[in-house]
Formats: structure tokens, C-alpha cells, sequence
């Protein structure tokens, strides 16, 4: 066996919540509730017959592009078709920012603790990982700012906050971006937005009109129902995303993503239940 790449021996791996069926056989166990991984517990069960649809089609490779997806988000968000990036899940969407800007050398922040892939991938791509820790469960703007070095290229802010719930208001949002040079990557994960209902939650796609440094990105994974089809996407500038699709694979989201996540748009009487 060749050597393996020296930060590989310190690396935490990520453990992701174990499935139902694992759980019922491991603890003998009828009826488990689960509810360690943030997945809603109702089925989208009105998706049943565009999947048996899509299986005429399973021979064939997806679109690329997602591009009947990529036509309905640009025309729901008011944004270009060519600023959105697709993903096997928004996790994917970590890793292209990451594979797009970092080299040896580089740093990125994360808020601590919070979600962990932001610091295992970072490690991955052997960036150095600045932890600036939460303030009573929220996000510490201000002391993010303060932590920003020559080398820092990629800040990352879960808003609404996983797992503790917390959000950064717009204002707080504004006044750090104001802070931190426009050469520094501000990376918006949004999985939760659907659930937010809070007035002075930020317009983050406000800000992305305004400045040339912000990814957001949300998921189909948690409001919408579809965790196991593994579908997420990335809103951004013109000229990052093509960067980012520069380093993306081909063909990353399956044509069962794809098309629920068409329909899921679509199916607005589910998401309210949700909500």
C-alpha cells in the first residue's frame, strides 16, 4: 500500500445518524423514533408515481445541467439560471467551494460547535481551521470578524445554526459583511430557511446582489422530505458558480432528485404541513 496523506492519522470522521432499520435490529427494537438527524418523519408520498415514471428513463444518464430545476429555482428565487450550482445534497456544495478556492496555506472560520462537516472537509483539503466559539448558542459576528487573517479565504455561517437553532439577524449579517474583504469567500448555509419565520432574518439573496463574495445554499434534505434522494443547491454569483462547476462532477444528482425536486417545488400544500 502506498503512504497515505499524513493528516489523514488526526482526522475525526464524520458519524451520521445511524438508519431506522439499524437501530430496530441493533437494540431489538419494533418501533424506533428517530430523531438525531433532523429528517421529517412524513414520507412524500405524492411522489410515488413520478418515480415509477422516472424508471422508464433509469438506462440514461441525468442532465447535467438539472436543467428543468435550474429553470424553475431561477424563476422562483428571481436570480440567473447560470448563478445556481447543484449537489448530491448541499454537503456536496462544501466540498466544491473548498476543492475551488483552497491551497496549502489558507485558513477558514467556522462557528464552534457547530455542524462538523465544515471542519472535517476543510481539514481535507488541508486548510487551517479557525474555531471561533458561539456566544450563548448563537453565532459571534463581530468576534468572526476579529479572527480573520491574510490567510483566511472561506467563512462559514449556518443560519438558521445546526443544531442549536439559533439565527443571525439581517443586521448582524450586514454589519460583518461590512467587516471582512470581498476577496473572502462567505459561505451562507441555509437548510433550514424554510422554517424561519423570524422578520429580521436576513434577505441573504439581498446581499448577494450587492456583493461579489456570497454562496447560499439550502437543500431539499430537510422542509421538503427528500433526505434520501440527496439533492441540494447553491445560489451565487455567475463567475463563481462556473468555477465551482469547473470542479463539480458530471453527472452528481440522479434523475430521481431531479425530478421530485421539480415536483416538491411544486407541492406547496405539503410544505405548509410541514412547516
Amino acid at each position: 500500500m502506498p503512504s497515505v496523506k499524513t493528516f489523514l492519522k488526526d482526522l475525526k470522521v464524520y458519524k451520521p445518524g445511524k438508519p431506522i432499520e439499524e437501530l430496530k435490529r441493533e437494540l431489538k427494537l419494533e418501533e424506533v423514533y428517530k430523531l438525531a438527524s433532523n429528517e421529517i418523519p412524513f414520507p412524500p408520498l405524492y411522489l410515488k408515481k413520478v418515480v415509477v415514471e422516472e424508471l422508464s428513463s433509469v438506462n440514461r444518464y441525468p442532465e447535467a445541467s438539472c436543467f428543468y430545476l435550474r429553470n424553475m429555482l431561477a424563476k422562483r428565487l428571481k436570480v440567473k439560471r447560470d448563478q445556481l450550482i447543484f449537489g448530491n445534497g448541499s454537503d456536496e456544495l462544501i466540498v466544491l467551494a473548498l476543492r475551488t478556492f483552497i491551497e496549502r496555506g489558507d485558513s477558514v472560520l467556522v462557528g464552534y460547535p457547530t455542524f462538523l462537516i465544515y471542519e472535517i472537509q476543510s481539514k481535507i483539503h488541508q486548510a487551517k481551521v479557525i474555531r471561533v466559539p458561539l456566544t450563548n448558542y448563537r453565532y459571534d459576528l463581530p468576534k468572526m470578524a476579529k479572527a480573520v487573517d491574510k490567510h483566511t479565504k472561506i467563512v462559514f455561517i449556518a443560519n438558521p445554526d445546526n443544531p442549536h437553532g439559533s439565527y443571525v439577524t439581517h443586521k448582524e449579517l450586514r454589519d460583518f459583511l461590512n467587516k471582512i474583504s470581498q476577496d473572502i469567500l462567505v459561505f451562507l448555509d441555509e437548510a433550514y430557511y424554510e422554517f424561519v419565520d423570524k422578520k429580521d432574518y436576513p434577505d441573504s439573496l439581498y446581499f448577494l446582489k450587492n456583493r461579489g463574495n456570497i454562496i447560499i445554499t439550502r437543500t431539499f434534505s430537510k422542509a421538503y422530505g427528500l433526505a434520501g434522494l440527496r439533492i441540494g443547491y447553491g445560489v451565487t454569483t455567475q463567475k463563481i458558480a462556473s468555477l465551482l462547476n469547473k470542479v463539480r462532477e458530471p453527472f452528481n444528482v440522479n434523475r430521481f432528485a431531479q425530478k421530485c425536486a421539480c415536483y416538491a417545488l411544486l407541492n406547496k400544500k405539503f410544505l405548509k404541513n410541514i412547516k
